[in-house]
């Protein structure tokens, strides 16, 4: 919140980037789970002090900061999902600390998946896989909550059901009409759940995590449509959209969710020279590229979402 200083409007806060960190449980029968974590702090405090007087005395030291993130992942004697971490960082920041009144806390969960050696899970051994699960928590001393969930690097391809056709045409453009292209897309997805304190999220273990999972399903599931028909896409806009409102149809704890889908071009290959086609194009030979792509981002809310 804006104060005003010396006569200007002053606002400040300060937290501590990239704190990486990894745990690992582990049961009487030798199984074990992993996670790694990147997580971001950031603290809305009352340590004015330290910017006009040189006082120090109501700072949250970042390395202080830093050095809780480790804390209290030890503490966590039970699996839990990235959600749950970051209320449970931001909690303890805004209740320990009289100085701090709201905590931003972001983490980046690194997708390790365990593998499987001759058809079975393997106790303790795991692999790097693609999208990353993400969450955020801003928490006030209140008691207040907003939590948002998402998915970053999401890759989706689908090497036919694409078109477009019927857009605004000018002296610029070149770009022909079709009912068949591939579409392939990287998508970033947030979601906002409708939970407005600490005290009504639920308390079943792992279910931000289980919530996570079913969002990424829907999202993937309306992208492609039925196995064997598949579903039609007339835009990139069009796709995005039915994503969104099926995922909010589908989730009633969900008050509202972003999408930013980047057209990433397969650009037809015909190869030619005076005499003609050397090579021509049937949808079967393209060049892949990702610069530059087309950018397409939109948020659906429900009508009383704060988003």
């Amino acid at each position: 919140m804006a104060k005003e200083v010396e006569g200007f409007k002053f606002e400040q806060r300060h937290g501590k980037e990239r704190v990486r960190v990894a745990r690992v449980w582990k049961n009487n029968q030798g199984h074990h789970f992993v996670v790694e974590w990147r997580v971001s702090i950031s603290l809305l405090s009352d340590c004015l002090n330290s910017y006009l007087r040189d006082d120090n005395s109501d700072i949250v030291a970042t390395d202080t900061m830093k050095n809780t993130v480790y804390a209290k992942a030890k503490e966590c004697s039970e699996i839990l999902s990235v959600e749950d971490f970051a209320i449970l960082l931001a909690k303890h920041f805004t209740s320990f600390y009289k100085q701090v009144t709201t905590a931003i806390v972001k983490i980046v969960e690194k997708p390790w998946e365990r593998v499987n050696v001759d058809g079975q899970p393997h106790e303790h051994g795991f692999k790097l896989g693609s999208e990353k699960h993400t969450a955020e928590a801003i928490v006030q001393k209140s008691g207040a909550l907003q939590l948002t969930s998402g998915i970053e690097g999401l890759s989706l391809l689908k090497t036919t059901k694409s078109g477009f056709e019927g857009f605004i045409r000018d002296k610029y453009t070149v770009l022909p009409e079709t009912r068949e292209r591939m579409l392939a897309t990287e998508v970033t997805a947030l979601w906002r759940y409708s939970y407005e304190s600490l005290y009504s999220i639920p308390q079943k273990p792992l279910y931000f995590t289980e919530k996570y999972l079913d969002v990424k399903k829907v999202i993937v599931d309306t992208f492609f449509g039925h196995p064997k028909e598949g579903v039609y896409s007339p835009s990139v806009q069009s796709t995005l959209y039915q994503m969104a409102k099926a995922t909010l149809n589908r989730f009633p704890d969900v008050a509202s969710i972003q999408l930013k889908m980047p057209n990433i071009h397969f650009i037809p290959v015909n190869l030619s020279n005076k005499d003609g086609p050397i090579v021509k194009f049937d949808d079967d030979v393209y060049l892949p590229t990702d610069e530059p792509h087309g950018s397409i981002e939109a948020s659906l809310s429900r009508i009383l979402s704060k988003m």
